[in-house]
C-alpha cells in the first residue's frame, strides 16, 4: 500500500552511524541524550570523550538471553518465567522485542515465555538458504524441542502466524494451542493474492521485495528510515512508541538481516506456480487439531480482515475469531494489555 509520509526522530549521523558489523553497532541515541548524569550531560560536568552506549539487539530487561540449536541453525531466544512453555514468533520487519509486553504479563501468569529471532533476524543465524515455510516451521518446533519441552502453546504474528500455521500442520503433537495474529491462513492468503485486488494492492510491499538487491539496499539506506514508515503506516490509532520503530530500524541494518527477512516472501510469490508451492498449498488443506485463536486487526492495511477471515475452515478443534477494532497490523503492541488478556484467557482455557 502507499506509504503514509509522516515525520521521523531524527537519527544518527553517517559519521557516528554504525559500522556493520554486529547487531550492537548502532547508538541508542535517545538513551545517551536522556541521560541525566552521563557522559553527554555536559551541564552536570560530563565527559564529552567517554562513548555513547551501543546499542544491542539483545536488549536487557527481566528476561535472560540464550542461544540454542535446533533444525540445522543456532537461534537466539529471550525468556522469562517458569511453567508451560508459550513460544512468541515475531513478523515484519520486527524481532524478538516485539513481544516484550507478553514476556512479561505471561510470566507473571505463570508460564515459561520465550520469545524467538527467526532464521535469518535479529539474533539468530543468516543461512544461505532454509527460507522456504517448510523449513522456517521445522526450526520453531525445533527449538520447541531444544528448549527441553513436548509441546507447546505458540503465538504467531504476521509472517511469524503464518508460519505457525504451517508448524500446527507439520508437527500437530508438539502444539498444545495455537495463536495466530494478522495472518490469513495461507491457502487464504494464497488465493486472495490470486484473485482479490484489494489484498493484492495491500501487498505491494511484498510486490516490491521480489526485485534483486534494489528492496535490500532501500530498506537499509537512511538508517532504515522505509522500516520506519512501514511501521507508522501499518499501525492503527495507537502508534508504536518510538523507541521501538528506533529498535526495528537498527535491527534491519544488522549485515544481511535485509535479504534474509525477505526471503520468505519472495518464495510466496515466486513458488506459486512451481510444483513446490502448489504442493505446499496442497499439503496445507490438512485440518489443524490445535485449539486455534485467531486474532486480527480491523483497521490493518496489510492483512486486509476479509482475508484473513474463514480460517476457522481449516481447524478441526475449538476456534475463536477475534476482530479488534481500531488496531491496525501490530495487536500485540498497539493494544497489549487487550491482547494479552485475550492471550491469557485462551491458553488458560487450553493447559491440559
Amino acid at each position: 500500500m502507499p506509504l503514509d509520509q509522516k515525520h521521523l526522530p531524527a537519527q544518527p549521523s553517517a559519521d557516528s552511524g554504525p559500522d556493520r558489523t554486529s547487531g550492537r553497532d548502532a547508538v541508542d541515541r535517545d538513551a545517551v541524550d536522556e541521560a541525566p548524569d552521563g557522559a553527554t550531560a555536559l551541564a552536570d560536568g560530563g565527559d564529552r570523550s567517554a562513548p555513547a552506549p551501543a546499542w544491542d539487539i539483545r536488549q536487557a530487561g527481566p528476561w535472560t538471553h540464550r542461544d540454542l540449536a535446533a533444525n540445522g541453525a543456532r537461534f537466539h531466544i529471550a525468556e522469562l518465567g517458569e511453567g508451560p512453555l508459550v513460544l512468541l514468533v515475531h513478523g515484519w520487519p520486527e524481532y524478538w522485542w516485539a513481544w516484550r509486553h507478553q514476556l512479561t504479563a505471561l510470566a507473571e501468569a505463570g508460564y515459561r515465555a520465550v520469545a524467538l529471532d527467526l532464521r535469518g533476524i535479529g539474533g539468530s543465524d543468516r543461512t544461505p538458504r532454509g527460507y522456504d515455510p517448510g523449513n522456517l516451521a521445522l526450526d520453531i518446533t525445533g527449538v520447541i524441542r531444544s528448549l527441553g519441552e513436548n509441546r507447546a502453546h505458540l503465538v504467531g504474528h504476521a509472517s511469524g502466524g503464518t508460519l505457525s500455521w504451517v508448524a500446527a500442520v507439520m508437527r500437530p503433537s508438539v502444539i498444545q494451542s495455537l495463536t495466530v495474529v494478522s495472518a490469513a491462513h495461507p491457502r487464504d492468503l494464497r488465493r486472495a493474492l490470486l484473485t482479490d485486488r484489494r489484498q493484492m494492492a495491500a501487498f505491494e510491499h511484498v510486490l516490491g521485495f521480489q526485485r534483486p538487491w534494489i528492496p535490500e539496499r532501500r530498506l537499509v539506506a537512511d538508517d532504515g528510515e522505509l522500516v520506519g514508515r512501514y511501521l507508522d503506516a501499518w499501525t492503527g490509532r495507537n502508534q508504536l512508541d518510538r523507541a521501538a520503530v528506533a529498535a526495528y530500524r537498527q535491527a534491519i541494518q544488522i549485515p544481511s538481516t535485509a535479504h534474509c527477512s525477505i526471503e520468505p516472501y519472495r518464495w510466496l510469490l515466486r513458488s506459486m506456480a512451481r510444483p513446490d508451492g502448489i504442493q505446499f498449498a496442497r499439503r496445507m488443506k490438512k485440518p489443524i487439531t490445535a485449539p486455534t485463536l485467531h486474532v486480527q486487526g480491523a483497521a490493518d492495511p496489510v492483512l486486509l480482515s476479509h482475508t484473513a477471515l474463514g480460517g476457522g475452515e481449516y481447524v478441526a478443534a475449538p476456534y475463536r475469531w477475534r476482530l479488534m477494532p481500531g488496531v491496525g497490523h501490530f495487536p500485540h503492541e498497539e493494544a497489549p494489555q487487550e491482547f494479552t488478556a485475550e492471550l491469557l484467557d485462551w491458553i488458560g482455557r487450553h493447559k491440559d
